[in-house]
């Protein structure tokens, strides 16, 4: 079979799709990759990908020229490559590789949301116009998938009763998988050492993991907050300058973005997210899991989906850093309870979110 897969950043295709890409190529299919530029080419072509084909996309331009320029190359290569399959992620590859799929017919159509963003999250009048407009293309593109596969059951929810597709369409899985080898369970580090891993944006609660690291070291003067991430270009990226104070006074430190976190997972005894962003099911999360961490998240679509409250970490209110600052200290002086959410972690995550479990989920949905 020849799979054309459709992504919206380059390294989101190892990252995110390279265990699925390694699992389809192992069972003997060919795989297409369409990136929007020339980065990390050589990395997505030594997991043995067949070609790698540029499509410039701008994921927060709403240019309609732009988009249209972007759904005419998808036919064209589609054209050109006559794929078995079109598997797409993300807002605008799914909404425009779909459509381009099905009207070059291709036999197979599927598409994976992995989260809602930004986008289902701000109600500035803007905002509520782009939700708009995005139910309409969406509830287009979805005519023509098979099915349209799902990573947490706050999003089938809403977008079933909001009548984007019917519910007989959806396919849930648990997440992206992670791949429980390379993050390996470890010890738990003698001192607390508290790790958030993601994008500088204000709504993966970067200010408040901030707050409670500055309200943490106060109640626990020898703990260490790490927050590891690159600034990006999107809307509601946050600058240097919004968080140099909190560096300043020694609340975080701030390594900056690193290309494997396997180390500071190590290095760490409690992971912390306290994203208020509409994720689809936060593969951080899962890492810190596999290498046997407790979590601290927030109680909000996506994040709670792989959290036993109580059992493999806490749940916290959105945007509520003292909330999140009373159970990072919690963790910080009980070790006996540090350990068992721990073990919890590993042991949830061994069950329910192996690589080896979620790509036989997607198996079975797009029978590949």
């Amino acid at each position: 079979m020849r799979i054309l897969i459709i992504s919206p950043k380059n390294k989101t295709v190892f990252n995110f799709r390279g265990d699925l890409i390694k699992d389809m190529i192992a069972r003997g299919h060919s795989i297409v990759v369409t990136g929007p530029n020339r980065d990390f080419v050589d990395e997505i072509l030594a997991m043995g990908v067949e070609k790698f084909i540029e499509v410039p996309l701008v994921k927060d331009n709403t240019s309609i020229m732009g988009d249209v320029q972007y759904f005419a190359q998808l036919r064209k290569i589609m054209k050109a490559e006559r794929p078995d399959l079109v598997f797409s992620y993300t807002i605008k590859p799914v909404v425009y590789g779909s459509i381009a799929a099905g009207r070059s017919r291709i036999p197979k159509v599927y598409s994976m949301v992995t989260g809602l963003g930004r986008v289902y999250t701000a109600n500035s009048v803007k905002a509520k116009a782009v939700r708009q407009i995005t139910k309409i293309l969406y509830k287009h593109a979805f005519h023509y998938c098979d099915r349209v596969i799902f990573q947490n059951g706050d999003d089938v929810r809403e977008f079933v009763s909001a009548k984007y597709l019917p519910e007989e369409k959806t396919a849930l899985v648990d997440g992206s998988g992670v791949d429980m080898e390379r993050f390996s369970r470890s010890e738990l580090p003698e001192k607390p050492v508290f790790l958030m891993v993601g994008r500088v944006i204000k709504e993966k609660g970067v200010f408040e993991f901030c707050e409670a690291a500055r309200t943490l070291k106060v109640a626990v003067p020898e703990a260490r907050c790490i927050l590891l991430g690159g600034f990006d270009h999107s809307i509601g990226a946050l600058k240097p300058a919004d968080i140099q104070p909190y560096i300043d006074d020694g609340s975080i430190e701030f390594p900056g973005e690193v290309k494997d976190p396997v180390t500071f997972y190590e290095n760490c005894t409690v992971f912390v997210l306290p994203s208020y962003y509409r994720e689809g099911l936060p593969r951080t999360i899962l890492e810190a899991m596999s290498c046997g961490r407790p979590v601290v998240t927030t109680d909000w679509p996506g994040c709670r989906e792989p959290m036993l409250d109580g059992e493999n970490g806490f749940l916290v209110p959105v945007q509520n850093a003292p909330a999140l600052a009373e159970k990072m200290i919690l963790l910080a002086k009980d070790r006996v309870l540090l350990e068992r959410m721990g073990a919890e972690a590993w042991k949830h995550c061994r069950e329910k979110y192996a690589v080896e479990i979620i790509n036989e989920q997607m198996r079975r949905i797009m029978e590949y």
